[in-house]
C-alpha cells in the first residue's frame, strides 16, 4: 500500500504495548485515529503506552467503527530531558493552564504539581478538580504525542501550598520564582544536578505568606530578569532557561 506523504501520526494507547503482536485500539486512541486524523485501514502510525519506547504498527479496520492496529519491533529512542523538573503550578484561569501544562510537556518537564494559591481566580470543588485533572491528561498526552515523548510525565492531584510545604519532598534544588528574587538562574548554575523543583504562582502571584511558607520549605527565589512575566510565560521561560543550563538544549 502507498505510504501516505508526511510524518507518521503518533497515538498514544493506554494499555500495555507489546512488539509484534494484534490489539484492539481504546475507544479514545481509535476515535482519534479516525474522526480527528482521518487515517484508513493499512496506514502507519506510530503507537506508545506512556512507560518509555514505541512501536511502528498498521491500523486494522474493522466493522462498526472498531480499529486495531498490528504492532512491529520496540524502538527506544531517548527523548528525555536528563533533568528532571517537576513544575509546582498554581492554577491559573481559562485556558492559560492548558497551555502552560502543553508546552511544558514540550520542554521535557518530568512532572506536573498543579497547587491552590491564596491568590488563584480558580476554586476547584472535588468534582470539578476531578474534571480538570482528566483534561489536563488529555493536554499532556496530545503535547507527547505531537513531540515525541513516550513517556507521560506525572500529573498530580492539586494541593493547597501549605500542604505541599508539609508534606515530605525528594532531594532536589528548589527554586521560587519570583519579583523579589536576588539571583539569577545562571548564578545557580553550579548547584543545578539532576532534579529541580520550580514553583510558579498564578496571576498576581503567590501572597507573602506562601512565599514564606515556600522558603521555609527550601525554595530560593529567583527572578528571571527585569521584567514582570505572565505565569504562563514564566514557567515556560524558566523550564527553557533550566535546559539551557542543564539539560539537553
Amino acid at each position: 500500500m502507498k505510504e501516505r506523504q508526511g510524518r507518521v501520526p503518533r497515538l498514544f494507547v493506554d494499555a500495555e504495548l507489546h512488539p509484534v503482536s494484534k490489539l484492539s485500539l481504546p475507544v479514545d486512541a481509535a476515535h482519534h485515529a479516525v474522526r480527528v486524523l482521518r487515517l484508513r485501514d493499512g496506514d502507519a502510525v506510530v503507537l506508545f503506552d506512556g512507560r518509555g519506547g514505541e512501536y511502528e504498527a498498521r491500523l486494522i479496520a474493522g466493522a462498526r467503527g472498531q480499529v486495531a492496529a498490528r504492532t512491529g519491533e520496540r524502538r527506544d529512542p531517548q527523548r528525555e530531558s536528563p533533568l528532571q523538573v517537576t513544575l509546582l503550578q498554581a492554577v491559573s484561569s481559562g485556558e492559560k493552564m492548558d497551555f502552560t501544562i502543553q508546552k511544558a510537556v514540550e520542554l521535557g518537564v518530568a512532572a506536573i504539581q498543579p497547587v491552590l494559591s491564596e491568590k488563584s481566580v480558580v476554586r476547584l470543588s472535588a468534582e470539578r478538580e476531578e474534571k480538570k485533572l482528566a483534561r489536563w491528561r488529555r493536554v499532556a498526552i496530545a503535547a507527547c504525542e505531537q513531540c515525541g515523548r513516550n513517556r507521560l510525565p506525572e500529573l498530580r492531584e492539586a494541593m493547597s501550598v501549605d500542604a505541599y510545604c508539609r508534606a515530605p519532598g525528594p532531594e532536589a534544588l528548589r527554586l521560587l520564582l519570583s519579583p523579589g528574587g536576588n539571583p539569577g538562574l545562571m548564578n545557580l548554575r553550579s548547584k543545578i544536578e539532576h532534579a529541580v523543583t520550580l514553583a510558579v504562582g498564578p496571576e498576581a502571584g503567590f501572597s507573602d505568606a506562601e512565599e514564606r511558607l515556600l522558603q521555609r520549605a527550601g525554595f530560593v527565589p529567583v527572578r528571571l530578569g527585569p521584567r514582570i512575566l505572565r505565569t504562563e510565560t514564566a514557567a515556560l521561560a524558566a523550564l527553557a532557561a533550566l535546559n539551557a543550563l542543564a539539560g539537553d538544549f
